[in-house]
């Protein structure tokens, strides 16, 4: 599951449960401030992406960090290859320039390249592609792909994509993105 939310300035979401998920926050705009059972707090800014897995429980809250501006974020919910693990944190900082006209691991369940280290069998890309730069990732012929669109233009696998578009790919070689219009790709290789 992808969630897109908008959260104005001092509002935001108060304490809630999780367990049994692997959950992944990727902020577009503003810094999502983020407190939980575990005692870990944070905020979460642009090129951050926040791993929390939920396992056999934890309570947490995230609420906009700015008094005055909007924060724009995504959350991914991502069913766990194990159920219950101990409830753990980690977060990482992922420059733009890493992700510049390339496919840059940000979630792995091996941790690979840097990346936040998932409980589930998916490795999760992300990418910035400007009007002529592309990339592509090569799929296993048992995988699948599933591409969301968080900001602008690109072209997955020659079809034009906006901002909030996905495409599910099955049965493909590989997901090849392109850019179009300041494009910002969230890329899943699922098992």
């Amino acid at each position: 599951m992808i969630n897109e939310d908008r959260v104005a300035p001092g509002q935001g979401f108060g304490a809630h449960p999780h367990r049994d998920m692997e959950i992944l926050s990727y902020v577009r705009e503003g810094g999502l401030e983020h407190e939980d059972s575990m005692g870990t707090g944070s905020i979460i800014h642009p090129g951050d992406v926040q791993r929390m897995s939920a396992g056999t429980g934890v309570v947490h809250s995230e609420f906009n960090a700015s008094k005055t501006d909007a924060v724009h974020f995504l959350q991914i919910w991502i069913v766990p290859s194990e159920r219950g693990v101990a409830p753990s944190y980690e977060q990482k900082t992922f420059a733009a320039e890493d992700k510049r006209g390339k496919l840059r691991v940000v979630a792995s369940p091996d941790g690979r390249d840097g990346s936040v280290t998932l409980h589930a069998d998916a490795f999760v890309h992300a990418g910035l592609f400007g009007a002529g730069e592309a990339a592509a990732l090569a799929l296993a012929s048992d995988r699948h792909a599933w591409v969301h669109v968080a900001r602008g233009k690109v072209r997955v696998n020659g079809r034009e994509l906006s901002a909030g578009d996905a495409a599910a790919l099955s049965g493909e070689p590989a997901v090849r993105i392109e850019g179009v219009d300041g494009g910002e790709v969230l890329v899943f290789d699922l098992a």
